[in-house]
């Protein structure tokens, strides 16, 4: 039995990730490849086989899967065999509108993409709040698969400690800083080569904050390559890094937008600040959103400037900074982080690949992270 794996057109990441190395640890008798980019393959285990991304290669293994594991739209042409399965586990819980929702019109592209949701035999959903917009945004027809993301099952286990250690460590970074990963997502207008605009003030954040803290920059995987050379004592570029939820695991708290990365923090229970600078452009003429997070009570402060962000990230060494969101983070963790129990990764093993029980991961899932 061939399963084909791709995560953000060749990376070795996320609920893909997940999946396959649940699968070598189980035990069973199936042949993996991997869909690689170039620019990623520091990423992939020695054991992982791969084949470049945009190769004739990749075509044939496609082709000739029996299962086909995948986070993201496959955006290249190929032809699904007959009987091959295409689990596709989408990357993320929507805040922002995808798809057929986003505002303005449909775009060629749109309809490759779409061609490819024809394929799809199991669209897993992270929750039942994001089941809705998920199967209404693709117009798919099938059940949804509400089993959770595979990929948030560390954040909720035993070896979230060792993969937290091996993460800092890896990093450079001691266990007295307080580590604060800045993800921003993509804008649909700013998809040009040039640099990506930050607009978090990086030298600002070294002044005021630099003893005692490091920052990591994480870009949305579209805008990975768009940054230039801004690693310094107290920051590290980290958009390259293969794995997200390690990121997650080293941190001490998240600045975000409207990235999916908020749904997927709150997991870990620790603090979210938004940097929302462009708000109102980005919500009613860009992208549009699912849910007025602001009115439903966002999980932290929602900020407009970078001395904002700068001045909550300061106060977050007062212990009582974040009791005024207290109950808004439950009710956003109860709404969207409900099947967030570390089982995940069992429930979607027990859907498609039902040839035996399922047994917790072995070390080496572990020790592939350090």
């Amino acid at each position: 039995m061939k399963v084909v794996y791709n995560s953000f057109a060749g990376r070795y990441s996320d609920n893909p990730r997940a999946i396959y190395e649940a699968l070598v640890a189980r035990g069973d008798d199936l042949d993996h490849v991997w869909l690689a980019d170039s620019h990623h393959l520091h990423g992939f285990p020695a054991s992982a086989a791969t084949v470049p991304f945009e190769s004739d290669g990749a075509r044939r293994a496609l082709e000739s899967a029996d299962v086909v594991v995948s986070n993201t739209h496959i955006d290249r042409d190929w032809d699904k065999a007959p009987g091959t399965v295409y689990l596709q586990t989408w990357h993320g819980t929507p805040l922002k509108r995808i798809h057929f929702d986003a505002i303005g019109l449909p775009t060629p592209r749109t309809q490759r993409l779409t061609d490819d949701v024809e394929r799809w035999d199991h669209l897993l959903s992270p929750s039942r709040a994001g089941s809705v917009p998920l199967q209404r945004a693709f117009g798919y027809r099938r059940p949804m698969a509400e089993t959770g993301y595979p990929r948030n099952d560390v954040l909720k286990s035993a070896e979230g400690a060792v993969v937290r250690a091996a993460t800092r460590r890896r990093l450079g970074i001691g266990d007295d800083k307080k580590v604060v990963l800045y993800a921003p997502t993509w804008r649909d207008d700013l998809n040009d080569p040039e640099l990506f605009p930050l607009q978090l003030d990086l030298e600002a954040f070294e002044r005021r904050l630099g003893r005692d803290h490091v920052l990591l920059l994480r870009l949305h995987y579209f805008d990975s390559a768009r940054v230039g050379d801004v690693d310094g004592p107290c920051i590290r570029n980290v958009s390259m890094h293969p794995e997200i939820s390690d990121l997650y695991l080293a941190a001490d708290a998240l600045v975000t937008d409207y990235s999916s990365a908020m749904f997927d923090f709150a997991v870990t229970g620790k603090p979210i600040i938004f940097f929302a600078y462009d708000l109102a452009h980005y919500r009613d003429t860009l992208r549009g959103f699912y849910f007025d997070f602001l009115a439903d009570g966002a999980p932290g402060p929602v900020l407009a400037t970078s001395d904002q962000v700068l001045d909550a990230i300061a106060d977050l060494a007062v212990p009582t900074a974040q009791e005024a969101y207290a109950e808004a983070y439950g009710g956003f963790r109860a709404r969207f982080c409900h099947l967030d129990d570390g089982g995940a990764t069992a429930r979607v093993l027990e859907r498609v690949f039902p040839v035996q029980p399922f047994r917790s991961l072995a070390p080496s899932a572990t020790l592939a992270r350090q």
